[in-house]
């Protein structure tokens, strides 16, 4: 039996001290870990950044209405992988007729191909915005050395790399401590919808849902939960039932952590973007309301060109060029600070 679950299926004893808990509980920690993490990607990243810097606190319940479904839908998943040996797509070839499968085989692949395409072009913007050049080529030395890794470095190696990763996620929660939060707002808009439903709130509304429960989760983590058998060369449950009481504990504790843990860091992010991005594109616009209705109004190119760089700036947020918003924020700034200097 593997020590982990050997670990997880034994009574706590009553002279163990909180750091074995601890340690116990942090080595139950695998495949669940790493899909929540993975749950953040750049694109997800991307998602709750649009979601906190258009609608402030708007959509925060969302995170807490997505959380039971993520947690029961991965579990799901993670215990097909450890109870039968095999993953998802070989269950479900096992179990449905082959055009059915094939169809849905398909259906995942374009659907990764998109997101591993938004993944790695996210990436490339944010590179650039760090050491600027282009961001397409950014992108491709990104694709390549993700490549370079998964085909050169052996699955235990990855796993490692992988969870040690995960701890990267909390500097989203250490920005909290450096902008200004309204955490009573906050707290009332994590449980309360506070937008206005438009069109366009509706439609965040589904790039949450959808960036947060992902179909390519379900087969990373039931993946992963069979390479772990192979790696320790255990048994499946089917053959092995014994051991159920100490797989399935573990699985839940590794599952229930990931999938928090996934969920705190997508609050983080719309939690800092509302408090920066959000607040000052609010304060630009209502200096140039107040700019609109003072006698400044008499340099009307001026105030035409903030204007423009303002719908522009509100246009690359929608898609996701943060560099591009900035820069359009910066020079909606100045046209404004002439404007006041002239008053």
């Amino acid at each position: 039996m593997d020590s982990q679950e050997q670990q997880a299926a034994r009574p706590p004893h009553r002279a163990s001290t909180r750091s074995e808990r601890l340690r116990a509980t942090l080595r139950a920690l695998g495949p669940g870990l790493v899909s929540g993490a993975a749950d953040d990607d750049p694109s997800g990243i991307a998602t709750y950044s649009q979601a906190g810097a258009r609608f402030g606190h708007g959509l925060l319940w969302t995170v807490l209405l997505t959380t039971p479904f993520m947690i029961a839908i991965q579990l799901a998943a993670a215990r097909v992988g450890r109870v039968t040996g095999v993953g998802l797509a070989g269950n479900l070839r096992a179990h449905y007729p082959f055009p059915l499968v094939a169809t849905l085989i398909v259906l995942l692949v374009v659907a990764n191909t998109i997101n591993i395409a938004a993944d790695v072009a996210a990436m490339g913007a944010a590179l650039r915005l760090v050491i600027g050049g282009g961001e397409h080529g950014h992108a491709l030395l990104f694709g390549a050395l993700i490549s370079f890794l998964q085909v050169w470095l052996p699955y235990y190696r990855l796993a490692i790399l992988f969870n040690w990763l995960c701890l990267a996620l909390l500097a989203y929660v250490a920005v909290l401590f450096y902008v200004h939060v309204d955490w009573g707002s906050a707290l009332l808009a994590l449980l309360l919808p506070g937008i206005g439903w438009t069109f366009e709130a509706l439609m965040m509304v589904v790039a949450v849902l959808g960036t947060t429960i992902s179909p390519y989760l379900f087969f990373w983590q039931a993946g992963q939960e069979v390479e772990e058998m192979r790696r320790k060369k255990s048994l499946p449950l089917l053959a092995a039932p014994e051991r159920a009481a100490g797989a399935l504990l573990r699985i839940r504790v590794d599952t229930i952590s990931g999938m928090v843990l996934s969920n705190v860091i997508a609050l983080a992010i719309m939690l800092a973007t509302a408090a920066t991005l959000h607040q000052i594109a609010d304060s630009i616009q209502r200096r140039a309301l107040i700019v609109l209705m003072s006698d400044l109004f008499d340099d009307p190119p001026e105030i035409v060109k903030a204007l423009a760089h303002f719908r522009k700036a509100k246009e690359l947020l929608r898609q996701g060029d943060w560099g591009g918003y900035g820069e359009e924020l910066k020079k909606t700034e100045e046209i404004l600070q002439r404007l006041e200097k002239k008053g």
